[in-house]
């Protein structure tokens, strides 16, 4: 074959894998959030929205079994994953090369649904991920019999990578946040094919994976258009973020190295579980992916609450530190959010003293997208993922852009 047109059947091959595995990725993501309500309604009788994020209505008791058969049947999982089934690979070692097993990477993936569902205090975005790049690599594997497999080990690994994105954009209907993380995380390299390829197959994978439920804002935010009145917040907020985050980030990798291993997870998991159920029973919110601290901290108005965000903040951050150090396997993207809210809202009522007409709700979004930054280091994404799950006005973009900036930059202060 004559090197052009060996070019043009890999050109090929490449938007015709891009397609296919949005639909697919997207199709994946959509089960896993229909699991996701169906844990929900099971284990705690009421429907996730973006009003009533966490199981408010229920009878507090309930909030409590919840999580604790939840941490009992998901350590019994994970542990009988890791004793009889074949090891799970991550998605930076599958971007090597290193295989994803099937079976084990889908009881990997809906374990992590149901735990979270059941109210374990951890992010659902590593799931939708993670079952993205192991089906990008059984497609490829499926060309490879087919013997149309002709591309490179670049390509075959931006495949992954963007499928890994279109995983997270399938479920929170984000995908320029796919392709951000897909770019800014996992490839770390910007050009014209690797943006192509991730965003046309995160677009794909929203769009499939908005059938059911359409395209709703992930976090309500009332007041969209922002205004030069809260700069001066920025200037504080975003470097005061950088530094929260980058404490959160640490605390989320001493809790990773020090993962419970073995039997270990059978009563560490139950435990902490257990005491999420005791939190969640007067604090409803600590439960979930963080999504009902955020949501407490964006809408609330009154300063009464204060202590009850100051509460929420730690919680959030101990709780979901000590439920990965207990061997739960999650995101903390979302979490990192709830605490970034809370802290965001908190510091708009001390700054309304100063500047009356300051809205809570944008103060919440700000502090929220500066911690972001910095736990994540990926100021790009956290950007775009704000913007978008919270479906803002263009307007947003200036403040935001600071935040991140002043974020990830006092970030680094912290080694």
């Amino acid at each position: 074959m004559m090197q052009s047109d060996k070019k043009e059947h890999t050109g090929l091959v490449l938007s015709i894998s891009t397609v296919i595995l949005g639909v697919i990725v997207g199709f994946s993501s959509l089960l896993l959030s229909l699991f996701l309500e169906g844990v929900e309604k099971l284990f705690l009788g009421f429907e996730e929205t973006t009003l009533v994020p966490v199981a408010t209505g229920v009878w507090s008791g309930r909030r409590l079994i919840s999580l604790v058969l939840g941490g009992l049947i998901a350590a019994g999982a994970w542990y009988l994953l890791k004793k009889y089934f074949k090891p799970t690979v991550g998605i930076n070692k599958a971007l090597n090369g290193n295989e994803m097993p099937f079976w084990a990477t889908v009881v990997h993936v809906m374990t992590q649904i149901f735990f979270v569902g059941t109210g374990g205090s951890i992010g659902r975005e590593l799931a939708p991920r993670e079952a993205g790049a192991m089906l990008a690599q059984k497609w490829l594997d499926l060309l490879a019999w087919m013997k149309l497999d002709r591309l490179d080990q670049t390509d075959r690994r931006l495949l992954v990578a963007a499928a890994a994105g279109a995983g997270f954009a399938g479920v929170y209907i984000a995908p320029i946040t796919g392709m951000m993380f897909s770019v800014e995380i996992l490839m770390k390299k910007v050009d014209k094919r690797t943006v192509a390829v991730s965003l046309v197959m995160s677009v794909v994978a929203t769009l499939v994976g908005s059938i059911l439920k359409g395209f709703h804002p992930y976090y309500f935010v009332a007041d969209t258009k922002f205004t030069l009145i809260l700069l001066p917040f920025v200037l504080v907020v975003g470097p005061l973020g950088g530094l929260l985050g980058a404490y959160l980030r640490r605390a989320f990798q001493w809790a990773e190295q020090n993962k419970a291993q073995g039997s270990q997870i059978l009563w560490q998991l139950p435990l902490v579980a257990g005491l999420t159920g005791l939190v969640a029973m007067i604090y409803p919110q600590i439960m979930g992916n963080g999504r009902g601290t955020a949501q407490l901290a964006i809408g609330t108005h009154s300063s009464n609450l204060v202590y009850l965000l100051i509460f929420g903040m730690l919680a959030k951050a101990i709780i979901t530190s000590l439920t990965i150090k207990a061997g739960a396997w999650g995101g903390t993207l979302t979490p990192s959010i709830a605490v970034g809210a809370a802290f965001g809202a908190i510091a708009t009522f001390a700054y309304i003293l100063l500047v009356p007409g300051a809205s809570v709700s944008q103060g919440a979004v700000i502090g929220a997208c500066a911690v972001l930054a910095a736990s994540q280091q990926a100021p790009l994404m956290a950007l775009f993922m704000i913007f978008e799950v919270c479906h803002l006005d263009y307007s947003a973009l200036l403040p935001l852009s600071l935040s991140v900036a002043l974020s990830i930059s006092t970030a680094k202060l912290v080694k």
